[in-house]
């Protein structure tokens, strides 16, 4: 991965130094709350970022004025390889959010999956309760394909229970990207 530039943001690989911008907001209960993981400790974050720093899927953030990560991009391709499909996922400080910052970030990062690597098609998912999500997706071009019922859980209840969420499946096919970019 290489890095990208827009106008407010450098998205480029993690760094062990970006530990403490990733504590800031991989430490908010209301940041994590659709994420797969609790609330990290600083410790977590640190531990994070060194795996993030030699994981080239994940991908930091950083605000260009202040030097700082508020946030990170996440890119999978997707097997099989001849597929050329790849699934999005980000994550933003709670700082940072209803500034356009994510929305600056997913449409360089797309914008660069279909022109450079390639691309066919583009997926995200992420939880019906998760608005903001789906309509970062959907200002995007994004179109939802799927509502899945019950289909994941990142936690247990106290019986040891899975706890079933809904989720949305969204994709957007390189000919669509060209498209809506004119």
């Amino acid at each position: 991965m290489i890095n990208l530039y827009t106008e407010r943001l450098i998205i480029r690989p993690f760094l062990e130094s970006d530990a403490p911008d990733l504590y800031e907001y991989l430490s908010d209960p209301i940041v994590v709350k659709y994420e797969p993981y609790h609330p990290f400790s600083k410790e977590e974050a640190l531990a994070v970022a060194k795996r993030r720093q030699v994981n080239p899927a994940f991908m930091a953030v950083e605000l260009k004025s202040a030097g700082k990560v508020i946030g990170n991009l996440y890119l999978n391709h997707m097997p099989p390889a001849k597929a050329a499909t790849y699934e999005i996922g980000y994550v933003f400080n709670r700082n940072y959010h209803m500034q356009g910052f994510a929305t600056e970030a997913a449409s360089a990062l797309v914008d660069y999956t279909f022109n450079h690597l390639a691309a066919h098609r583009i997926i995200a998912s992420c939880n019906t309760d998760n608005h903001a999500s789906w309509r970062l997706l959907e200002r995007l071009n994004f179109r939802r394909e799927a509502t899945h019922k019950q289909n994941m859980f990142f936690s247990e209840d106290e019986q040891g229970h899975p706890r079933w969420f809904d989720s949305y499946q969204y994709a957007i096919l390189q000919s669509e990207w060209v498209q809506h970019r004119r």
